[in-house]
């Protein structure tokens, strides 16, 4: 039985690419560096802002990137993002059917809380995880286990719920059964390659993938 669902953000629920793209351009602008483009932007998100802004300049100027990145980036979620289709209804019903909800991301605690917040979505959730460092950042294993220990739930009774390939491994490096969504940054040969235990055009199919995922097993 399916107790909890874990989340990705960026790509799964949010859409938060033009407030990216908007900080990321604003920084390179300051820094002398060229405009960068939304494909571009798309593909390079889903590691931790470091390893962002790390993609697009020399590896003196990332510290200084960052100072301008961050504090721009606060007043461009609140401005351009925006809750994916159908991710609102959903989170709504789950939490009424009784299911534990959480949030494991790469994006910095700060920002995860100030665009879940804005979004009208952070209280739908029991726990928000988000990596604090590059030994907590997606693939590696830290934050799914984590959120396991905390509500006391067993790793067969857990999806997690992803955009990318990097939320894939992540899940399979934790031991838990992963659904990937499309529309985010990786595409679907890329996500069909990783093997998650079932691909979503839409996340209003959840609830039925997450059925078809623990029969598979049982």
């Amino acid at each position: 039985m399916i107790k909890l669902i874990i989340f990705d953000i960026d790509g799964t629920l949010v859409d938060a690419y033009k407030a990216i793209e908007k900080s990321l351009n604003f920084t390179l602008k300051k820094l002398g560096y060229p405009k960068v483009g939304m494909p571009t932007v798309r593909r390079s998100v889903g590691h931790g802002d470091k390893n962002f802004i790390e993609r697009f300049m020399r590896r003196k100027d990332v510290k200084k990137g960052l100072r301008l990145y961050r504090p721009h980036h606060e007043k461009s979620l609140l401005r351009y993002s925006k809750v994916i289709s159908g991710a609102r209804k959903l989170l709504r019903d789950l939490k009424k059917k009784g299911y534990k909800l959480a949030i494991a991301s790469n994006r910095p605690p700060k920002f995860s809380k100030i665009l879940l917040e804005h979004l009208g979505l952070l209280k739908y959730f029991d726990i928000v995880a988000c990596a604090k460092d590059k030994t907590e950042i997606k693939p590696k294993p830290f934050l799914i286990p984590k959120i396991l220990k905390r509500l006391a739930v067993k790793k067969d009774e857990v999806i997690y719920v992803g955009d990318m390939t990097v939320d894939v491994h992540a899940g399979h490096n934790a031991g838990v059964k992963v659904i990937a969504v499309l529309g985010g940054s990786s595409s679907e040969s890329e996500l069909k390659n990783a093997r998650p235990c079932a691909i979503l055009r839409k996340l209003s199919g959840l609830l039925r993938a997450a059925e078809r995922c623990r029969k598979k097993d049982g």
